[in-house]
């Protein structure tokens, strides 16, 4: 019992950020329709400026607790600076394009993201342990779990919330699944698709840059990180469907708790098990289990 119970609290854990970084990847495509390759690079780029916002307040000796509001401060700074430029930039100029020199394009938006982190901020790894302990250890049975690891499942929850209402229950979220269906007709009700674009984009580099803040402190921030995010993020957008919320909830529960249940039990298989999972869904449901847009073949 105690092993399960475990196996769970470590499983939402990892789906916690999982969540709101593949949601950033899932909203993303859901407007612009774009496969961005380099939502890893954000997710780097907001875990780095977290890491020298937290060194900066512990450096004043403020409270502790400035250091959330620094790493949340710091993904939205990295959205406001790298939304307009990668899209007002770079990506208007290839809407309309086909779908995969859209993907070429973002790749190289990776490569160039991941040499200029290297550039300001080196290639030695961060470490900002300090958030990490702000919410002790909690009784749970005869385990004891880190709080900060309960915050971040409470944030995601949060996050996702927010999210939902947003698309759902106000005039923008209207607008919005007005350019998702057509674009060209919404344009023709005077919508402005262009500034739809962009705010959708931003949006979800906030969600990958906050993914990246807030898990900052459980790992060391260092270059290639963006590498595996980008990769376990697809799985999850793939399993759940590309453009959806729910599918993006519930394909990060399943990866995380399939990388829970490996690293347990069968340590060697950690990375196996997510892509067999992947393979499985699949295999039965080539759409992905909350599909409501098609997917363009590339």
């Amino acid at each position: 019992m105690q092993l399960a119970l475990t196996i769970l609290v470590d499983g939402l854990s990892y789906a916690s950020w999982l969540f709101i970084v593949a949601l950033g990847l899932t909203l993303v495509f859901g407007v612009l329709k774009i496969l961005n390759i380099a939502h890893g690079s954000f997710y780097a780029l907001g875990a780095y400026a977290a890491a020298s916002a937290v060194a900066g307040v512990t450096a004043l000796n403020t409270s502790p607790y400035m250091s959330l509001l620094a790493m949340l401060l710091a993904a939205v700074l990295v959205a406001l600076l790298v939304a307009p430029a990668t899209e007002r930039g770079l990506l208007r100029f290839f809407y309309g394009q086909d779908e995969v020199l859209l993907v070429l394009v973002t790749y190289a938006m990776f490569l160039m993201l991941e040499d200029i982190t290297k550039l300001i901020w080196g290639a030695n790894p961060y470490y900002v342990s300090e958030p990490y302990g702000l919410f002790g250890n909690i009784d749970i049975g005869s385990q004891s779990y880190v709080g900060y690891d309960l915050f971040l499942m409470g944030l995601a929850v949060l996050v996702g919330l927010v999210v939902w209402w947003g698309l759902n229950r106000t005039r923008f979220g209207k607008i919005v699944t007005a350019v998702i269906h057509s674009p060209e007709v919404a344009a023709s009700m005077g919508v402005k698709v262009s500034r739809v674009y962009m705010a959708a984009f931003g949006i979800g580099i906030l969600l990958a840059a906050m993914g990246g803040a807030f898990t900052a402190p459980m790992i060391s921030v260092q270059p290639g990180v963006s590498v595996g995010v980008i990769i376990i993020s697809f799985a999850v957008v793939i399993i759940g469907g590309l453009g959806s919320i729910e599918g993006a909830a519930i394909g990060a529960l399943i990866v995380g708790l399939a990388r829970a249940l490996a690293v347990h039990l069968v340590p060697v298989a950690e990375l196996f098990s997510v892509y067999m999972v992947m393979a499985l869904v699949l295999m039965f449901r080539p759409q992905g289990l909350f599909q409501r847009i098609q997917a363009r073949k590339i």
